[in-house]
C-alpha cells in the first residue's frame, strides 16, 4: 500500500507510541499455568481462565476419553461449516442449549421450575451476543429507552450503535457506574410514551471487578412494569454461585432477569456464549438477530467439549471456593483500607498514567509474572493500570511471591 493512508497510518501510529497506547501481539507459549516469554517463564496472573481449566491435562486426556468411547456415527465433526439457520445446527447445539437450561433450573425453587417458560439460544461469542441482541430487540415496534451502565463491555457499547439513529422508537441513555439513585432518577423521568425500559449491565465488570448490584436493579423493576434487565455474566459464570451460574445465582435473581448472557471462553476455558430469555424472544433473536443468522455455526467439536465441561460445573465448587480466597489476599493488598468482602478475581491495580502502569507490568515479568498493562481507550484516560487476574491452578505460595513484589 503506498499514498496517503500509509502515510496517515504510520503518523498515527507514532501517535499511539508517544502515549503508550501502542498494542502489539504477544509471541507466548502456554505450558500449563506458565507463559513462554521470550524464553522467559512466567506465572499468568491476566488470563480469563478463572478455574485453571484451560490447562488441565487430565481434564483434556478425560475428554479424550470420552470421544473414543462414543460410536463413530455420533463423533463430532471438526468443522460446521454453515450457519445454524442452514445446515449448521448440528445435534450438539440443541443438547448443549437443554443442557444449559437444565443447570439454570437447579438454582431455581420448585415454584420457579415448574412454571419456567424460559429458553437457550447459543451463539458464537459473547461479542457476537451483546451486538446482535439489542439491535434485533430494537426492531420491534416498541417506544424504548435503553440505560446502560457506563462502564459496559465495549461489545455492549456497540450494540447499541448498531441500533443506529434512524431507529424513532428507540433512545439510549448511560447512568453512573452502579449508581441506582441515577438510574431511579432516568427511569423516573422517562417520558410517558415510553413502553419499554431495558437497563443493561454486567455483573461482574470487566476491568474494575466488581459487582452490580442485581437485587437493587430486581427492586427497582418490581416498581415499573416496563423495565427489563439485560445482564451479561461474562466475568460471573463458572466463578460465582453455588452451580457456577453466576452472580445471579448468588443472589438469587435469576428468574428476573429478562435476559441473562454468559460466556464459554472464562471458566469454561471453551468457546461460545448464550443467552437465557422468554421463549417467543428466543424466536424472534433467531429471525432477527444479525449476528446470529449471518455467522457459521461453531465446530461440533467444540460445542461437545463445552457440553462436557458444563457437566462438571456444578461440581467445582472447592475451586470456586480457594479462588475466591486468592483474590481476597491480594484485593486486600491492592486495597489496604478497604472492608470490600470479595467482589471477583479481577483485581485493578490502578497507577494512573500509561508509563507507570507499563513500568510496573515489566516490574512484574521480570519477577516471574506476567502481568500486563491495560490502557485508554479500554480504561479511562488516568486510570491506566496492571489487570491482575486470579484463577484457581495458583497456589498459596504463588500468591505469597505475588503480594511481596506488590508490596515492594
Amino acid at each position: 500500500m503506498t499514498g496517503p493512508t500509509r502515510l496517515s497510518v504510520s503518523t498515527q501510529l507514532d501517535n499511539l507510541k508517544s502515549k503508550e497506547q501502542y498494542r502489539q501481539l504477544p509471541p507466548v507459549r502456554h505450558e500449563d499455568q506458565w507463559i513462554i516469554l521470550n524464553e522467559q517463564r512466567l506465572l499468568n496472573i491476566s488470563s480469563n481462565d478463572y478455574l485453571g481449566l484451560g490447562n488441565e491435562t487430565r481434564l483434556q486426556s478425560e475428554f479424550l476419553t470420552h470421544l473414543q468411547q462414543m460410536p463413530e456415527s455420533l463423533l463430532p465433526k471438526m468443522g460446521a461449516t454453515s450457519s445454524r439457520l442452514l445446515t449448521g445446527n448440528h445435534s450438539q447445539l440443541p443438547l448443549l442449549e437443554q443442557e444449559l437450561l437444565d443447570w439454570y433450573k437447579l438454582a431455581l425453587s420448585d415454584e420457579q421450575r415448574s412454571t419456567c417458560n424460559k429458553e437457550v439460544l447459543v451463539v458464537n461469542s459473547g461479542y457476537h451476543a451483546n451486538i446482535g441482541i439489542l439491535p434485533a430487540l430494537a426492531k420491534l415496534p416498541l417506544n424504548t429507552l435503553i440505560l446502560t451502565d457506563t462502564l459496559i463491555h465495549a461489545s455492549l457499547i456497540d450494540g447499541v450503535r448498531l441500533i443506529g439513529s434512524k431507529n424513532k422508537h428507540c433512545s439510549y441513555q448511560r447512568y453512573r457506574h452502579n449508581d441506582m439513585k441515577h438510574l431511579a432518577a432516568l427511569i423516573e423521568q422517562a417520558s410517558e410514551d415510553i413502553e419499554r425500559i431495558i437497563v443493561v449491565t454486567e455483573s461482574i465488570f470487566s476491568m474494575d471487578g466488581d459487582r452490580a448490584d442485581l437485587k437493587a436493579l430486581v427492586n427497582l423493576k418490581a416498581q415499573d412494569p416496563r423495565i427489563e434487565l439485560y445482564i451479561d455474566e461474562a466475568h460471573a459464570v463458572g466463578v460465582l454461585g453455588h452451580n457456577g451460574l453466576g452472580l445471579a445465582e448468588e443472589t438469587q435473581t435469576l428468574e428476573d432477569i429478562d435476559y441473562l448472557v454468559g460466556t464459554f471462553g472464562k471458566a469454561f476455558a471453551s468457546m461460545g456464549a448464550y443467552v437465557i430469555c422468554d421463549k417467543s424472544v428466543r424466536e424472534w433473536l433467531v429471525n432477527q438477530m444479525r449476528s446470529f443468522i449471518f455467522s457459521t455455526a461453531l465446530p461440533p467439536i467444540t460445542h461437545c467439549w463445552t457440553r462436557f465441561v458444563l457437566a462438571k460445573m456444578p461440581t467445582l465448587y472447592n475451586l470456586r471456593t480457594h479462588l475466591a480466597d486468592l483474590s481476597v489476599r491480594v484485593s486486600q493488598v491492592i486495597n489496604a483500607d478497604s472492608n470490600v468482602a470479595y467482589q471477583s478475581p479481577i483485581i485493578p491495580y490502578i497507577l494512573g498514567d500509561n508509563a507507570s502502569a507499563v513500568q510496573k507490568a515489566q516490574q512484574l515479568q521480570q519477577a516471574g509474572f506476567y502481568a500486563l498493562p491495560i490502557r485508554p481507550p479500554t480504561v479511562p484516560v488516568g486510570t491506566a493500570r496492571i489487570r491482575l487476574v486470579m484463577n484457581a491452578k495458583l497456589t498459596t505460595g504463588d500468591c505469597d511471591r505475588l503480594i511481596e513484589q506488590l508490596t515492594s
